[in-house]
C-alpha cells in the first residue's frame, strides 16, 4: 500500500511538472517578445550626466557632461552652465553651448586631494551670485565628478536656504559617498553667507 501511494504521488508530481513547464516557457517567451518589440522601436534613450540631480526649480547638478549626455541636457532648456574646474572647456562642449544658446560661467577651482584642499571662498561666493540670479535659470552646476567642488557650492547654497547642517552634510555625503571629505564639510560649515543675504531667494522651498 505504501509503495502504491508513493507511485501515485510521483505520478501526480510528474503530471504537474508537465503542466508547469509549458507555462514557464510561455512566460519566458512573452518577456522575450516584449523586449524585442521595445528594441525594434529604435527609440533613442536619454543619458543624464554622472551624478545628475535636481537641486531646486531651475537648478541642477552633475558631473562633467559627455557628448552622450547632450540630448538629455537639451530637454532641460538650459540658459547657463556653472563649470567649477580650471581646465579649458572641451571643444565639443563649447559647440553644444553655442548651438543651444547656453552661457558658460567658469570658476576654476583646483581639484586637490586632502590634506591639500584649498577652496577659495571668494570664488564660491561669486558662483553663488550666478546661481541666485534667476535670469541664469535653468542652470546646471558641474565639476568633474559632481562630488566635491559641486558639493561645496550646493552646500553653501543650502545654508542660504536655511537648511540645518546635518541635512546639508547628508546631501553632500550622498553624492561624495566613500570620497566624502571632512575639509569640504568644514568649509561649508564655516562659510559666511551674510554678504549674500540681501539677494532675493526665489527658491521653491521658501515660497509661501
Amino acid at each position: 500500500m505504501q509503495v502504491a501511494a508513493e507511485l501515485q504521488r510521483a505520478h501526480h508530481h510528474h503530471q504537474r511538472h508537465k503542466q508547469d513547464t509549458p507555462m514557464c516557457r510561455q512566460i519566458q517567451l512573452t518577456i522575450s517578445d516584449h523586449t524585442t518589440a521595445g528594441d525594434d522601436d529604435g527609440e533613442d534613450l536619454f543619458i543624464p550626466p554622472l551624478n545628475f540631480a535636481m537641486v531646486d526649480n531651475g537648478i541642477f547638478r552633475s558631473g562633467f557632461p559627455e557628448p552622450a549626455n547632450f540630448s538629455f541636457l537639451q530637454t532641460l532648456g538650459l540658459r547657463s552652465i556653472i563649470y567649477l574646474c580650471p581646465e579649458p572647456y572641451p571643444e565639443a562642449n563649447m559647440e553644444f553651448l553655442k548651438s543651444n544658446g547656453i552661457k558658460l560661467f567658469q570658476f576654476g577651482i583646483e581639484g586637490h586631494k586632502e590634506p591639500f584642499v584649498n577652496i577659495p571662498e571668494d570664488t564660491i561666493r561669486e558662483a553663488l551670485k550666478v546661481v541666485l540670479d534667476v535670469r541664469n535659470h535653468p542652470v546646471i552646476i558641474h565639476c568633474k565628478r559632481g562630488k566635491h567642488r559641486t558639493g561645496c557650492l550646493v552646500g553653501c547654497y543650502r545654508k542660504l536656504q536655511k537648511w540645518c547642517l546635518s541635512s546639508v552634510f547628508d546631501e553632500y555625503q550622498r553624492f561624495a559617498a566613500a570620497k566624502a571629505r571632512v575639509s569640504d564639510q568644514r568649509f561649508v560649515e564655516l562659510f559666511d553667507i551674510s554678504s549674500l543675504k540681501h539677494f532675493p531667494i526665489p527658491f521653491s522651498c521658501l515660497k509661501r
